[in-house]
C-alpha cells in the first residue's frame, strides 16, 4: 500500500501519523510524529512537493471565501502587497501612522479569500478593525475579547484572548494579521505565532525597535520584515508635510534645585558601583537591584523624583499654554508620559482628557466632537498611539513621553493625515540640562 500521512491538529500542535514530517519529533505514546503548529505550511509545500498522499484533517478553515472590497490601493501599499505575495505570502511591513496597512491587510485577504483571524492589542482596536472589515466586505465579523466570544470566517481577536484560546482557535483560520506586531515577541503572546496552523500570516506596524526586529525575524512565526517605508518618503505626496520642533526649556530656578539634589543621589550611587547604564536591559538590572539593596532603592526612587521635575515643570506648562494662544484655530493633540498631567492640563485648561481609565463611549464622544471641531484641543496620555483611528489634527504637542521611537514616530503619525495646504507641526518641549535630553535624542535616532 503506497505511504500515506494523516495530519490533525491537537492542542496547538501538529500531529502526523504515517510519516515523519519536518520539524516533527515522534511521540511513541501516539506512534506519531508532533510539529509546532506553525510549520502546517511547510509540511504541506513538503508532501506537495514529494508528491506523498495524506489526508489533512488539521486546518479546518473555509477552503475559499468569496470577498469584494471597493478598495483601490496607492501604488506604494500595492508595492507592499506585490512584495508580501512574492514572500510567500508572510511577513512584516512597516509603514508611518495614517498610511493605510490596514487596507493593505484587506486587499490580503479579499485576494486570498482566506478565513483570517486580526489580531490586536486593545479592545478599542477589536471594534475598529470589526467595523473597517465590515465596511469592505458587509459580512458579520467576529470578535473575541473583552468578555465577547464570537467566532466567524473573519475575526478580531486581542493578543491575550489569541494567545489564551490558541488551542481552541489554532485550526480554524488560514491567515493571521498581526496588527502591532512587536507585540509578538512577547513570551505571552508568541503561543499564537506558534500554536496557530494559518500559513499565511502578515505583521503591520509603524516601526521596529532594533531589538523587537532581530526578535521577530529570527523567530518564523511572522515572516521577516518584507517592505518598509519611513514618514519622509511618503510626506508631502501620501501624507502631509512637516516640521518638528525641538524646544529646551530651562527648570525653575525651584527646580533645578530639587531636580540635581535627587539626581545626585542616584548619580554617586551608579558611580560608587561602577555600573554602566548603556541601555534598557542596565537599568533593568538596576531596577532588579533596588528590590534587595536599601541604597540601590533610594538611589531609584531619587532619580524618579527627578525625571518627575523634568517631565512635568511648571516651564512646560507655560510654554504649552503660550504654544495654543498662538494657534487657536489650529486642531491640537497634547501628549504626556504620566496621567497625573494629563488631568492636571485638562483641569487648568478645560482641555478633554483621554487616558486608559477613559470609558469607550467617552473617548469615542470626545474624538468625534474633536472630528466635527466642537472641540480643537485634545491632551492624552499613551492611548492614542497604538493604531487607534484620530481625527485630523494639524498640531502635536509631546510634553513629555519615552525614548521609544516607535512611540514617537506614531505620535507624530497622528498628525500627518493629508488635507489641501496642510503643514503639520510637532513641537516636543524638552527639560534643559536634565535627563530629558538623552530621551529626546534616543527616540529620534
Amino acid at each position: 500500500m503506497k505511504d500515506l500521512v494523516h495530519l490533525r491538529f491537537e492542542k496547538g500542535e501538529l500531529v502526523a501519523e504515517g510519516l515523519p514530517i519536518p520539524g516533527g519529533v515522534y511521540d511513541k505514546d501516539i506512534q506519531a510524529y508532533r510539529a509546532p503548529a506553525y510549520r502546517y505550511g511547510e509540511v504541506i509545500d513538503y508532501l506537495k512537493r514529494w508528491h506523498i498522499d495524506y489526508i489533512d484533517e488539521a486546518l479546518k478553515a473555509p477552503d475559499h471565501l468569496d470577498l469584494s472590497s471597493c478598495i483601490v490601493l496607492r501604488d506604494y501599499q500595492r508595492r507592499a502587497l506585490e512584495a508580501w505575495i512574492a514572500s510567500g505570502r508572510r511577513g512584516i511591513i512597516i509603514l508611518p501612522t495614517g498610511s493605510g496597512k490596514t487596507q493593505i491587510a484587506i486587499k490580503a485577504i479579499e485576494m486570498l479569500g482566506a478565513s483570517t483571524l486580526i489580531v490586536v492589542p486593545t479592545l478599542v482596536l477589536v471594534e475598529q478593525w470589526r467595523r473597517k472589515l465590515e465596511e469592505a466586505f458587509r459580512i458579520e465579523i467576529g470578535m473575541v475579547g473583552g468578555g465577547r466570544y464570537k467566532v466567524k470566517p473573519l475575526t478580531v481577536a486581542t493578543y491575550d484572548s489569541a494567545s489564551l484560546r490558541a488551542e481552541q482557535l489554532g485550526d480554524r483560520f488560514s491567515m493571521l494579521v498581526f496588527d502591532e506586531v512587536h507585540h509578538l515577541s512577547a513570551p505571552t503572546y508568541k503561543r499564537i505565532g506558534e500554536m496557530y496552523l494559518a500559513p499565511y500570516r502578515m505583521g503591520l506596524t509603524a516601526r521596529l525597535e532594533s531589538v523587537g526586529r532581530n526578535d521577530l525575524e529570527a523567530s518564523e512565526l511572522s515572516g521577516k520584515v518584507i517592505f518598509e517605508m519611513a514618514v519622509e518618503d511618503l510626506a508631502g505626496v501620501h501624507l502631509s508635510d512637516y516640521t518638528i520642533n525641538t524646544i529646551y526649556i530651562p527648570l525653575s530656578e525651584r527646580e533645578a534645585k530639587e531636580y540635581e539634589a535627587n539626581f545626585s543621589i542616584y548619580r554617586d550611587y551608579i558611580r560608587r558601583k561602577g555600573l554602566e547604564m548603556r541601555s534598557q536591559e542596565d537599568f533593568q538590572r538596576f531596577i532588579k537591584l533596588s528590590g534587595f539593596d536599601p541604597e540601590a532603592r533610594r538611589a531609584l526612587l531619587a532619580r524618579n523624583r527627578a525625571m518627575d521635575i523634568a517631565l512635568n515643570s511648571e516651564e512646560k506648562i507655560r510654554h504649552l499654554k503660550r504654544i495654543l494662544e498662538e494657534n487657536p484655530r489650529e486642531k491640537v493633540l497634547i501628549f504626556t508620559q504620566h496621567n497625573s498631567l494629563v488631568y492636571r492640563i485638562s483641569r487648568e485648561m478645560l482641555i478633554p482628557a483621554i487616558t486608559h481609565q477613559t470609558s469607550q463611549r467617552e473617548r469615542e464622544e470626545i474624538l468625534e466632537r474633536f472630528r466635527s471641531g466642537q472641540y480643537m484641543r485634545v491632551v492624552t496620555s499613551r492611548i492614542l498611539e497604538e493604531g487607534v483611528d484620530v481625527p485630523d489634527a494639524s498640531i502635536a504637542i509631546i510634553l513629555s513621553g519615552t525614548g521609544s521611537s516607535r512611540e514617537f514616530i506614531q505620535r507624530l503619525g497622528r498628525i500627518l493625515r493629508k488635507r489641501e495646504g496642510k503643514h503639520a507641526k510637532l513641537y516636543e518641549l524638552v527639560s534643559m540640562g536634565t535627563a530629558e535630553t538623552r530621551l529626546s535624542r534616543r527616540r529620534k535616532a
